[in-house]
């Protein structure tokens, strides 16, 4: 079987996926998922492996995500992840899209500027009338 290179971001990160026949490995950065960052984040990238039933269990995923924060990184891994178990099955498209269209679609959503002579994006001056 091929190796399937897939990649997705959210936000500032930036996660590269790479699946390939065995036995259910699932890493990040070089750590098993088991012990990657917080409970709610492991959770949130088990979503698309979940989904796919016993074919989890056929293909190793190695994840490599840079840039962003916590909530960032693990949304793009399970993007990456799911965009390459679709490739690996076609079928798995619609019941992802079914549960939630963001493991499909990346979300495109920015963090929005600071607008000059202010220190937030939407705060205004203060105005003092004396």
């Amino acid at each position: 079987m091929k190796v399937i290179h897939t990649q997705g971001k959210r936000k500032q990160a930036i996660a590269r996926a790479t699946l390939r026949d065995g036995k259910g490995n699932v890493r990040i950065n070089g750590q098993y998922l088991d012990n990657y960052s917080t409970e709610i984040s492991r959770l949130r990238i088990k979503e698309p492996l979940v989904l796919v039933g016993d074919v989890a269990k056929k293909v190793n995923i190695d994840v490599t995500v840079i840039g962003g924060g916590e909530n960032g990184q693990a949304d793009a891994a399970r993007l990456a992840m799911a965009r390459a178990l679709v490739i690996y099955d076609n079928k798995f498209k619609k019941t992802f899209d079914d549960y939630d269209r963001l493991l499909l679609v990346a979300d495109v959503r920015r963090k929005e500027v600071c607008k000059p002579n202010d220190s937030k994006a939407r705060a205004k001056r203060q105005k003092s009338y004396r």
